[in-house]
């Protein structure tokens, strides 16, 4: 299975991929179980988290970092600090 990927994109990339005009979603501190049925691109904007994959390390991110999730992936979310993201499921 592909492993999260994680970048600090520049602006530049921000306005190519128009990361603004995708949804946001927000989340309190707390930690629940998610399955990946389509891979997800997401920005994150406030906050910081750790998502454990059942089958690889746990990645941590926070502020300014780009994250794809591979499609197919089970894990664990851990939102140490509430979460504020824009995202895209491709």
């Amino acid at each position: 299975m592909s492993e999260i990927k994680i970048e600090r994109p520049s602006q530049e990339k921000i306005d190519e991929m128009r990361i603004t005009d995708w949804s946001i979603w927000e989340k309190e501190e707390s930690t629940f179980d998610w399955f990946y049925d389509s891979q997800e691109t997401c920005y994150i904007l406030e906050g910081n988290a750790t998502v454990e994959p059942h089958d690889s390390d746990p990645v941590e991110f926070g502020p300014g970092d780009l994250v794809t999730f591979p499609k197919g992936m089970k894990c664990v979310w851990k939102i140490t600090k509430a979460i504020r993201k824009h995202y895209m499921f491709e």
